[in-house]
C-alpha cells in the first residue's frame, strides 16, 4: 500500500478575488479558518479554485502562498492538471518547487484521449516528479471516464497515489474496488456521495461543502472511521439541502456567493463564470438559514 496522503476531509479551497485580483488577504484568512477547524488538507487551484482562468504566475503565487500559511499544519495539494500533458508536468515541477506536498491532475479535456492515452498521459507526469500524484476523473466537465481496468494500470505506477472520483457512479465504483484494492486511496469528488464511498473503502472527500462546514465535513468522516456509521449517514441527509444548492450553478459560483453572504470573502468570479440570478441565490440563503447559519434557522448539530 503507498503512502496516504490524508484520511478524512480535504477542502477544494476557492480563490478569493478582489477588483480582479487574487484576493491574498482573504486567502490567507480562509485558510486559517481551515486549519483552525481542523480540516485534513487543503487542495488549492483545482476546480473549485478557478484553475482554468488563473494564470501559471496566479497558481503558483497560490500554492505558495497557502504552503507559507499552513507553515506543514495541513497538507497542501496543488492543482496542477492540463490537458497538454507537458504542461501538466511544468505545474507539477513548478508546485513542489513552492512546497506543494501533493498533486491533484485532471484527465485531458477537450482534446480528450484513449484509455492508453490516459495512462501515458498520468505516467508521464508522474515519471516526472516524486510528489504524490491524485489522479482527478470528473467526465462532466472533461469528457473523459476512467475505466475500473484503467484505474487498475495507473496504480502499477509507484507516484500515483490516489484518485479524486466524481463521476457519480457507485457501481462502477465499487468494481473498481474490487479491482485495484488498496493499490490506490479514492477519495469521494462530490459531497453527496462522500458516506457511500467510504462504505466501499474511500479514504474520505476532496469538499465543496466544507469551504462553508470544515469542522462539519471532517467530522462526519472521522463519524464513519470510528465506527459511528449512522451519526455518519445522518450528517449525510441533513447536509443534501445544502450540497443541492451549492451545485444549482456552476461551481464555484454558489459556494462563492455563499461565502460572501456568511461575509468571509467577495462572491466575485472570473469570466465566463457570472453571479447566480435570484433562485439561485434564495436556494443558497435558504439552505443556510435551514442549518443555522443564517437567522431564521436551526442550529447545527
Amino acid at each position: 500500500m503507498k503512502r496516504r496522503i490524508f484520511s478524512g476531509a480535504a477542502t477544494a479551497l476557492i480563490t478569493p478575488f478582489s477588483n480582479g485580483k487574487v484576493d491574498k488577504t482573504a486567502l490567507i484568512s480562509l485558510i486559517e479558518d481551515q486549519i483552525a477547524c481542523g480540516i485534513d488538507a487543503l487542495v488549492v487551484v483545482g476546480t473549485t479554485g478557478e484553475s482554468a482562468t488563473l494564470t501559471d504566475e496566479e497558481k503558483i503565487d497560490v500554492i505558495s502562498l497557502a504552503v507559507k500559511t499552513s507553515a506543514h499544519r495541513v497538507p497542501i495539494i496543488a492543482g496542477a492538471g492540463s490537458n497538454d500533458t507537458h504542461h501538466a508536468s511544468y505545474l507539477c515541477s513548478a508546485a513542489k518547487d513552492v512546497g506543494a506536498d501533493a498533486l491533484l491532475c485532471v484527465t485531458p479535456y477537450y482534446n480528450k484521449t484513449s484509455p492508453r492515452g490516459v495512462v501515458a498521459h498520468f505516467f508521464y507526469i508522474a515519471d516526472n516528479t516524486d510528489l504524490p500524484l491524485i489522479v482527478y476523473n470528473v467526465p462532466s466537465r472533461t469528457g473523459v471516464d476512467i475505466s475500473p481496468q484503467t484505474y487498475a494500470e495507473l496504480a502499477n505506477h509507484p507516484n500515483i497515489a490516489a484518485v479524486k472520483e466524481a463521476d457519480g457512479n457507485i457501481s462502477k465504483f465499487a468494481r473498481t474496488v474490487a479491482l485495484v484494492g488498496d493499490r490506490l486511496d479514492f477519495y469521494s469528488g462530490n459531497d453527496d456521495m462522500t458516506v457511500p464511498m467510504m462504505s466501499l473503502g474511500g479514504a474520505g472527500v476532496i469538499s465543496v461543502l466544507s469551504n462553508i462546514l470544515p469542522a462539519e465535513v471532517r467530522r462526519m468522516c472521522a463519524l464513519y472511521f470510528s465506527g459511528k456509521t449512522d451519526e455518519a449517514a445522518r450528517m449525510q441527509i441533513r447536509y443534501l439541502p445544502l450540497i443541492s444548492a451549492l451545485f444549482a450553478d456552476v461551481n464555484p459560483i454558489p459556494v462563492k456567493y455563499a461565502m460572501s453572504v456568511l461575509e468571509k470573502c467577495s462572491g466575485e468570479v472570473r469570466l465566463p463564470l457570472v453571479p447566480p440570478d435570484d433562485n439561485v441565490k434564495e436556494k443558497i440563503r435558504k439552505s443556510l438559514a435551514d442549518i443555522g447559519l443564517l437567522p431564521g434557522g436551526s442550529n447545527l448539530p
